[in-house]
């Protein structure tokens, strides 16, 4: 009897009831309200559900030792989790948005180029608030890029910069990616006159088969002989949109923007949400950066829309930008444009910003992976 007894006993002792920490029920907490996000109010569902239930992966309290956790070594998920440490599943993922991206809003008003530079604001003001916060320079870089509203290159550069932060920093940048809807509106408002909010920009111009081929070559070679260090991302994403554009590779555009997308979202998400193991990312440093990314995303808000304001002073009547597309300039694509539009609708029933603010919106996709490759070079 002693021994089922020891036998029982052993065995609960390895269960996750006798292992559970407050830690554990915290992130558990947290996973299922991010699960609940993306599936009852349906916010980034694609985002926020992998992570969602890789936060509950990740806290299912165990004993070490039996190859179990995403830190263990010879572990199934350390194994994928490769994929974000070693910094190879973000170019993949700028491979599937290259080709399903259409860059004409932004080829045929090179000008709104300019909107989205204006938004890295916010990366670099994250930047400098980290630095006074007590980060060093590297970690600061790194926690900086959340304000570029794109999860796959604060990943990237994360892995390099700050391999420690990642979790943090992924968790926190997809996290206020999903929120763009709710934090966005009321900036774009207050920051605004209802006369502004009517503008009515001119259609854009008709672009070319030829110039949307020559699109990616170009940008490729601007980009990445400006920033080298950026070529993992920007080199995946050009390339992506070339075989979307050339007319000729269909089925790898495909391949890449549908099924070859779906498999790393779902790794990515899924080794992202399961890294926020509770004995290693629940921490103040992790508080801090969760701070740090809601101020970016402000200041890039407030700098894309105050960019066009600035930028309206200089063009003539009929020519003037509408500033509800400035908060477009983060790389959140396409649910910041889509902010844009849905603000714009609010106001004119009859003005459709969508296309517009899609120009900013892709041009904010490159900068942010051209900010990212200036601070690699600068820091790495």
């Amino acid at each position: 009897m002693e021994t089922i007894s020891e036998n029982i006993s052993t065995f609960l002792s390895f269960t996750g009831f006798a292992n559970a920490t407050s830690g554990h029920l915290i992130m558990i907490l947290i996973g299922l309200v991010f699960l609940y996000l993306g599936i009852a109010k349906k916010w980034e569902p694609m985002l926020l559900v992998p992570i969602g239930f890789g936060i509950l992966v990740g806290n299912i309290p165990f004993q070490p030792g039996f190859q179990i956790g995403i830190y263990e070594d010879g572990s199934v998920l350390g194994y994928l989790y490769l994929g974000v440490v070693k910094g190879f599943y973000p170019p993949l993922i700028f491979l599937g948005i290259g080709a399903m991206t259409d860059f004409s809003a932004l080829i045929s008003n090179p000008k709104m180029v300019l909107i989205g530079a204006a938004a890295q604001f916010g990366i670099f003001g994250a930047y400098i608030t980290a630095t006074a916060l007590g980060f060093n320079a590297s970690e600061a870089g790194a926690i900086g890029i959340i304000g570029g509203a794109d999860g796959p290159t604060a990943i990237f550069l994360s892995s390099k910069l700050a391999p420690d932060l990642m979790g943090a920093i992924a968790v926190s940048a997809y996290s206020y990616m999903a929120l763009v809807p709710v934090i966005q509106p009321p900036i774009m408002k207050l920051l605004t006159t209802k006369k502004e909010r009517l503008i009515r920009m001119k259609p854009p111009r008709q672009v070319s088969q030829t110039e949307k081929i020559i699109f990616p070559i170009v940008g490729l070679l601007l980009t990445t002989f400006l920033v080298p260090s950026g070529l993992p991302l920007l080199g995946m994403l050009f390339f992506g949109n070339l075989l979307k554009e050339s007319g000729v590779t269909r089925r790898l555009a495909n391949t890449a923007s549908n099924s070859l997308m779906d498999i790393v979202t779902i790794l990515l998400g899924l080794t992202v949400g399961a890294s926020t193991q509770a004995t290693t990312f629940l921490t103040p440093k992790s508080v801090l950066i969760f701070c740090i990314g809601a101020l970016s995303f402000v200041i890039a808000t407030f700098s894309g829309v105050l960019f066009v304001k600035f930028f309206n002073l200089f063009l003539k009547e009929g020519n003037k930008i509408n500033p509800l597309i400035g908060n477009a300039g983060v790389s959140a694509v396409p649910d910041a444009a889509r902010v844009s539009q849905d603000v714009g609708l609010h106001y004119d029933k009859g003005n459709y910003l969508l296309m517009h603010a899609m120009g900013p919106n892709v041009s904010g996709v490159i900068g942010s992976a051209v900010a990212a490759g200036l601070l690699l070079g600068f820091l790495g």
